[in-house]
Parts: C-alpha cells; structure tokens; sequence
C-alpha cells in the first residue's frame, strides 16, 4: 500500500544542514495501523509528510499502491492527495466556521452537489458520534470533539489512507482512549490503511499492529508490535516498551535479594502465558523459586506475560531448570541485578 525506499531528507536552516531523514525505508500494508515513535526531532512528522508529497524527499522513492507518487504531475497528485486522509495534533479546523462548514469545505472544493454535501456530512458527523453539533461553532466544542470533527473531516472525500500527526497528544487520558476507540473503528468498518505518528508508546500498544521506532532521522528498529514489545533489540525501543510493560523488579525486593543465586526473566507469548511452568520446575528439579515480579499484557489479542524470578540451588541444578525451560519455547534470559 505503502513503501518509502531509503529516503534521504536534509533541511537547510540558519543553524545548518538539519539531516531529517537518513536511508530510510518503510512498508505499510492494505488494512495495517502503522506506528512510528520516536522523541521530539525523530524524523516523524517529515516522514508521515512523505505520503502525500508535502515533504519531497532528496533521494529515494514513495509509492502508494506502486506508484511512484515522486513522477506525479501537479494534476495527478492532486487527485492522489483526495485519497489521502489527514488528522492533525491542532485540529487544524476553522474556528469560527461551524462544525457543518468545516466537514463540508472538501468536499465543496471538490465541487460536489450540495445534497449531496448535506447527505455525507449528516453520515459523517453520525459516524464520529457528533450528530447533534451540525450547526456548532469549532470554538464551542471540547478538545476531543474537535479532533472527532477533525477526523470527520479527514473521511469527507472517501480516502484509502488516513495519516495522524500526533492526533492524541494535546487530549487527556479519558478523550484518547475514546479517539484510538474511533479510529480502530475507522479502520475495521472503512478499511482505511491508517498511518501514525506518535511519541505515546501506549497509542502504539492499543491500537497498532505493527510499529517503526525512530532516531535522528533513522529507522533503529521495526516489525509486527508483538514481536517489537516481546523481543526488543535496541536500547531506545527497550527504554520505550518500557513505559508501558514494567519489567522490573521492586527496589524493596532488590534489598532482601541473595546475589548467590542468578535471576531470570521468562517472557511468555500466547498460548505459552497459560503454562503452570513454575509448578512443573519445583516438581521436577531441587530448587527453590522466587518470584520477583509479573506482569500481563495484552497486545493484538495476544497475552504477553513477563515473570523474573530467582532460582536458589545448586549451580548444575540451576542449568537443568533454563535448560526445561527453553524446551517449553519459553523466552529465557539472566538478568543483571547492579549491587554494591
């Protein structure tokens, strides 16, 4: 649906060359929610401008459907950019324009008949829950209204992809939860390929099924979110799953510890979460088990849970008890516990 083939983006400021986007190359497929994360100055917003040619890149490729968006004409890219949905972090709506005036400015400049203007607004506004604000000023609405009439506005012309810059950031808690609600339905009931950018890694969590962590203008790491929050690879996309899935032990238990003994973090995925794995290993080896931390999450309909526990016992019986585990497709790994 999607594919940005190494990319390269430098801007030329005051202050110097700005290198915004290094090599990079990214694929979304028809039907994904695909995130990318990153901090202030990632690349983020340069790279969701890629889509429909706000931001043209210095070298590489964007194809949309296979078609290289780059070589298009003015006319052609025109057209494209109707097919192109755009949710902003500022609404991006005219305030002193009622909520009817604003849904309806696309599709006026797309020279549609006025009923049936009328006809797509009312459907509209029904689909983002907002029926009953037809005639309301933007300045009268809350926040999150205004990002529904936003999104609202986004869908006026049909398109197959929807892009959101930041389109939860400047909502409480409560409205984002109810926004990322709407554009999971978005996706399901339209089949709008949706495109975010985002520095919340729980947007991520929620609602995406595949994520793009971003660094100084570089992809550091991509992949479906399973695998990306269960197996992350780099220390940012470490620190990042981090805010969202705990893993790690209390500093009250860190006190009690006996550096004697290794401890363990098992990460199990799936149908592996409803394993009584800890009861098996005291049954079968001469150890003694503490648990020192879990969790359970839920991503994509998947369970992923965490467990660290220390093994107390004997070293050999120790290698026995990894050795079981690994055979029980369990993720395995000694964790380093920093003590004076």
């Amino acid at each position: 649906m999607i594919q940005i083939e190494h990319v390269n983006k430098t801007f030329h400021t005051k202050s110097g060359e700005v290198h915004a986007l290094q090599d990079v190359s990214v694929r979304v497929e028809k039907g994904d929610i695909f995130g990318v994360i990153g901090y202030s100055g990632a690349g983020k917003s340069t790279l969701i401008r890629l889509v429909n040619l706000l931001e043209k890149p210095d070298s590489g490729s964007v194809k949309i459907e296979g078609k290289d968006i780059t070589q298009l004409s003015k006319k052609e890219l025109n057209s494209l950019r109707k097919e192109i949905g755009m949710v902003f972090q500022q609404f991006n709506l005219l305030e002193s324009q009622t909520v009817y005036q604003n849904i309806a400015l696309p599709l006026i400049m797309s020279k549609m008949k006025k009923e049936d203007i009328e006809n797509r607004v009312k459907e509209l506004l029904s689909f983002v829950e907002l029926e009953n604000k037809s005639s309301t000023y933007v300045s009268q609405l809350s926040g999150g209204q205004k990002q529904r009439i936003g999104i609202a506005k986004a869908l006026a012309t049909n398109p197959k992809i929807l892009l959101c810059d930041e389109a939860t950031s400047a909502l409480d808690p409560k409205t984002t939860e109810s926004i990322l609600h709407l554009l999971q339905k978005i996706n399901r009931e339209l089949g709008i390929t949706i495109l975010l950018i985002t520095h919340e890694m729980n947007v991520i969590k929620k609602i995406c099924n595949k994520v793009a962590v971003m660094k100084e203008g570089r992809i550091c790491e991509q992949g479906d979110t399973v695998t990306v929050f269960s197996k992350p690879v780099e220390e940012m996309t470490k620190s990042f799953v981090s805010t969202v899935i705990n893993s790690s032990v209390p500093d009250i238990l860190l006190k009690d510890l006996d550096y004697r003994f290794p401890v363990i973090k098992l990460t199990f995925l799936g149908k592996n979460a409803k394993q009584s794995l800890i009861s098996d290993i005291n049954k079968r080896f001469d150890i003694e088990t503490s648990i020192l931390f879990a969790s359970v999450n839920e991503l994509q309909g998947t369970i992923l849970s965490i467990l660290i526990l220390q093994l107390q016992g004997d070293p050999e019986e120790v290698q026995k008890t990894e050795q079981y585990i690994r055979s029980r497709q369990v993720e395995i790994e000694r964790v380093v516990i920093p003590h004076d």
